[in-house]
């Protein structure tokens, strides 16, 4: 046991993780741009980029100028494109570290073109999150003649709900590519579902896959390996008795339980929410005790989560899994953001820096 298997942890398998890349890869048949933003879905940004190094990727896809800066810091030297809009009061500090910022703005591609760095057309075709809206880019055809992109891209809103929305999405797509004097060298438009949802290689020039890598995918059937482990260590171990409760609001038990259910056995483990074992787990989420499932008892607090393990022989010290395998059964994230009703990138990327994480390369 070292010091950070004391608590609670996160494992991160760079073995799954190259191993869902260069499966993804060999489906979208062009190179990757992987999104390592908001710290690699909550995995560790610079070791998630250095890992990804072997696979040799185009590039990196960050959120803010910060990420950019701490790729570069680590000695990432691939390019780094800055996904969401940003001031032109922060471009020196994009251009000092070599971004590429993606520019939906005219005014904000004004400020940016003389510099001659390169930079990406970001075109609304539907999202209205940011970007030129497709329709516009005509009257940006000057501006852009003047100070051509690098790349251009779009953003798919419904991949999984509307398969029709992709095909009026991409035709507004090329439809705003050809009003432009110049077709920019790097197209991309793919997010991981829609890579796995082709019926062929992409069309574009690079692909954006994300959360696929990080091991969660749809039921299109490419099925990534599961890379992400979140242990913790029981702490403390006691027994209830009829008429007692546990954690804020007194919700478990559930009433009405059997008299033989008594008495009952209840496990502490030292994560909670602050560690990003979220709030809505509790009393629906479950857990792995030497390989057996055991559920959540009780509200979820900051520090601290109980589980019920009356039926499993136990002591203080083993290990409880949250997300991950032990033995026969398996945790996925997808499972585990099912229990409480969650997106699974909301349940990753609440994956707090306070868990360490614990890197491991696995054949």
């Amino acid at each position: 046991m070292t010091r950070a298997t004391t608590r609670a942890w996160l494992e991160i398998d760079l073995g799954a993780l190259k191993r869902n890349t260069d499966k993804i890869a060999a489906a979208a048949r062009v190179p990757l741009l992987p999104m390592v933003k908001a710290d690699a879905y909550g995995l560790g940004a610079v070791g998630v980029a250095r890992a990804l190094e072997a696979t040799a990727p185009w590039g990196y896809g960050v959120g803010t100028i910060d990420e950019g800066e701490e790729l570069r810091a680590a000695g990432i030297v691939r390019p780094i494109l800055v996904l969401t809009p940003i001031l032109p009061e922060t471009f020196d500090a994009a251009r000092a570290a070599g971004l590429r910022p993606a520019l939906g703005d005219r005014a904000a591609i004004a400020a940016w073109g003389p510099s001659g760095a390169p930079w990406h057309l970001s075109i609304d075709t539907g999202m209205n999150r940011a970007g030129i809206p497709w329709r516009e880019i005509g009257a940006s055809r000057d501006l852009l003649a003047r100070f051509p992109p690098e790349g251009a891209f779009t953003h798919y809103h419904s991949v999984l709900r509307d398969r029709a929305s992709v095909a009026v999405q991409t035709q507004r797509f090329q439809e705003a590519l050809a009003q432009l004097t110049h077709r920019p060298a790097l197209l991309h438009a793919e997010s991981s579902a829609a890579i796995e949802h082709n019926e062929g290689p992409s069309q574009w020039d690079l692909a954006r896959p994300g959360i696929f890598l990080y091991g969660v995918g749809t039921e299109a059937g490419l099925d990534p390996e599961p890379v992400v482990a979140v242990r913790a260590r029981i702490v403390e171990l006691r027994a209830i008795r009829d008429g007692d409760t546990v954690s804020y609001g007194a919700t478990y038990p559930p009433p009405g339980s059997h008299p033989d259910d008594w008495p009952r056995r209840i496990a502490t483990l030292p994560l909670g929410y602050a560690d990003g074992y979220r709030r809505a787990l509790g009393n629906r989420g479950w857990a792995l005790v030497r390989g057996r499932r055991v559920p959540v008892a009780g509200a979820v607090t900051m520090d601290m989560t109980m589980v019920d393990v009356t039926d499993v022989p136990c002591a203080v010290g083993d290990v409880v899994t949250l997300i991950g395998r032990d033995g026969d059964d398996l945790l996925t994230v997808q499972d585990v953001a099912r229990f409480g009703h969650l997106s699974p990138y909301e349940l990753l990327t609440e994956l707090h820096s306070r868990l360490p994480r614990i890197y491991g390369d696995h054949e």
